[in-house]
């Protein structure tokens, strides 16, 4: 079925905003050429830690076309989760944001569907595969191609009019569409606000992380114990953690996002510090019933809360 290839891209667009996603925008399905040697490195460099899935696929992660036949075009999407709400209480070990209500990938894919099922009505049968942050794809890559703002300086995708709390998806196709061309430009500038305050130096130069430092990885990715030269570093962090998007100018541009699914609930943020250190297995399932914490595990959870004392 013969398609006008800017009027589909506009409308595709226009449907993301309506799903609720805070951008949307479109690249070529291609192989990345300037990111292949980088991961390499990095990989090589062990800069990954545990994170052995990192290394799987690496053929996949560089070219979209190897996920998909056929593949043209990769859509990529931001989903907006900030919110100024915090634990009410200021002793409580601290949980990421991005983790205060239900699990972002259920989200997603679900507006996703929905988005492939705009497509199809619009110019029938088509080839799409969604990835929400669970395969080879390298996220932040295409968003930055896709004109969505740029990787800075935490290795985070930064939005220069709405800052970095936000998460991304993709949609791979076989359809040719209007590309963004003209990513956007380096905004970081001389700012170095988010290497100075990670407190275990994770941020080892400017948009180079060593995972195996970051909070974030130590919480979540690791499942042996922390190690002791982390005691004392983790500003009471025990799923995730926020530092260097807390810090960013970039993020007082951040908006309360408007998707009822991210809210926390209510026994989530009364949890006391005391409520924390006691918490059982039943409350944990009660209180992460839906929730990316769940990923943990209770058992990985009372590590982390253990860590910090």
């Amino acid at each position: 079925m013969a398609f006008d290839k800017s009027l589909l891209s506009s409308s595709i667009k226009t449907e993301a905003k309506k799903l609720g996603f805070l951008f949307c925008g479109v690249s070529k399905a291609e192989f990345l050429e300037k990111e292949a040697p980088l991961l390499e490195k990095w990989l090589n460099d062990n800069l990954n830690g545990q994170m052995n899935y990192m290394a799987n696929h690496f053929d996949k992660r560089l070219d979209p076309r190897l996920l998909l036949d056929n593949a043209k075009s990769v859509i990529s999407v931001g989903l907006n989760y900030y919110t100024p709400q915090k634990q009410s209480d200021p002793e409580s070990p601290k949980i990421s944001t991005y983790a205060y209500g239900k699990d972002y990938h259920d989200v997603i894919k679900d507006k996703l569907k929905l988005l492939i099922e705009f497509i199809k009505s619009q110019i029938g049968e088509v080839n799409a595969r969604a990835f929400v942050d669970s395969a080879p794809v390298m996220d932040k890559v295409w968003a930055e191609k896709a004109g969505l703002g740029w990787i800075g300086k935490n290795t985070n995708l930064i939005n220069k009019k709405k800052g970095s709390f936000f998460f991304l998806a993709e949609l791979i196709l076989d359809l040719e569409l209007d590309y963004d061309i003209i990513p956007t430009k380096d905004h970081c500038g001389t700012c170095t606000r988010c290497i100075d305050a990670c407190p275990t130096e994770a941020i080892i130069a400017p948009y180079l992380l060593d995972a195996k430092k970051c909070i974030s990885y130590l919480t979540i990715e690791l499942k042996e114990e922390i190690p002791t030269e982390f005691k004392g570093k983790m500003d009471n962090w025990m799923f995730g953690c926020d530092i260097c998007q807390d810090v960013c100018p970039w993020n007082k541009f951040s908006v309360l996002h408007n998707e009822n699914s991210f809210n926390p609930p209510q026994e989530l943020i009364a949890l006391k510090a005391k409520d924390w250190q006691e918490i059982t297995e039943d409350v944990f399932k009660k209180v992460f019933k839906d929730s990316a914490v769940k990923r943990t595990k209770f058992n990985g959870l009372k590590r982390n809360i253990e860590f910090l004392k």
